[in-house]
């Protein structure tokens, strides 16, 4: 294991950001999402959730995808899927770091997007474990180590070091870039950091929801369960919980005309809005009450039945902190699970 004195830290991304592009936890406008590292920005890896996940890194809000032009009768096509030079992606959470796993068993499955695969390939995953988790969170639900993520380098932070310990190829590729800056040491630190961070978790709010009863043998009894309409009456249809989620992952594809010829590209949707997937004859699913089941039956029952018990849902909280209503994954686990949430 290696370590480097906090004070140091911008070096280090500066010798990261020589060879590659970096992104990191920045703040800005008072929130923290991340961006390109840049001499004078206010780097915040201490914060423990970004606004929004990245995800975005890989499957952005929005992308252009190709562009059409016609002349005369003849059509030319150009595609807008560049090859993407190498970057890192710094700082992730453990559970972010699942959320990626969720969506590569989306993207990376056959037909492969290579829009997403593209940026994955190009990315080195330095991932930064947690040492003061709070209340919303629930990722020990799921089995997720919030202590020691997972990632092409894991990372621990203190007071005074910056913990770095390499996982994989590229990690180590990596890690012989920056290694003039770090020394030797810190596994005494990162063990006592992981025990206390790990009682703290142990005692979160959430930490012990019961899963047991979302399966996929009671997807008859769980898709018609009397709660769901009382606890959709509330729900605004307004997104929110899809766009700060880490692992959603739908989106729409549309032609727009500009000066220059057609352009098509590809943006976020989300289930819980009234014309998602909307068709001709009109919408499959017709009340909010449908698309709030359909949003929590797919995360807790239809995904992981597909994906060998992998739940859709990584417990980084964020639509605990964001949802407007109250109307998060907590309180359907609570209502429709087990009772073992104390």
């Amino acid at each position: 294991m290696l370590k480097i004195a906090k004070e140091r830290l911008n070096e280090l991304y500066a010798k990261i950001n020589e060879a590659f592009g970096l992104y990191i936890p920045i703040k800005k406008a008072g929130e923290v999402n991340y961006h390109v590292w840049g001499e004078g920005k206010e780097v915040s890896i201490e914060t423990l959730k970004t606004v929004k996940s990245p995800k975005n890194m890989f499957f952005p809000q929005s992308e252009n995808m190709m562009k059409f032009k016609t002349e005369d009768k003849n059509i030319s096509i150009e595609d807008m899927n560049f090859e993407k030079k190498p970057f890192v992606l710094f700082g992730v959470r453990a559970c972010d770091y699942k959320a990626i796993d969720v969506l590569d068993k989306v993207f990376l499955a056959d037909p492969v997007d290579t829009y997403y695969q593209s940026r994955r390939e190009a990315t080195t995953i330095v991932t930064l474990a947690c040492s003061k988790p709070e209340e919303s969170c629930f990722c020990k639900v799921f089995d997720i180590d919030a202590t020691a993520p997972k990632g092409d380098v894991t990372t621990w932070l203190d007071d005074n070091y910056l913990y770095w310990q390499a996982n994989t190829e590229k990690g180590e590729k990596l890690t012989s870039l920056v290694a003039e800056l770090f020394e030797k040491g810190g596994e005494a630190e990162v063990k006592a950091q992981q025990d206390a961070t790990k009682a703290v978790i142990d005692e979160l709010p959430f930490s012990n929801l019961d899963l047991s009863r979302f399966k996929p043998e009671n997807l008859n009894e769980l898709f018609n369960a009397k709660e769901w309409e009382e606890m959709s009456e509330a729900c605004l249809g307004c997104g929110t919980c899809t766009f700060v989620c880490p692992t959603c992952q739908c989106f729409d594809i549309r032609d727009f005309k500009t000066n220059d010829g057609i352009l098509r590209y590809r943006c976020w949707d989300s289930c819980m809005y009234s014309d998602f997937t909307l068709m001709a004859h009109g919408n499959s699913r017709t009340t909010q009450m449908q698309r709030f089941r359909q949003r929590f039956m797919h995360k807790l029952v239809y995904y992981p039945s597909q994906n060998g018990g992998l739940y859709s849902c990584v417990g980084c909280g964020r639509c605990v902190n964001k949802c407007p209503q109250h109307l998060n994954i907590v309180k359907v686990i609570k209502t429709l699970g087990g009772k073992n949430d104390d």
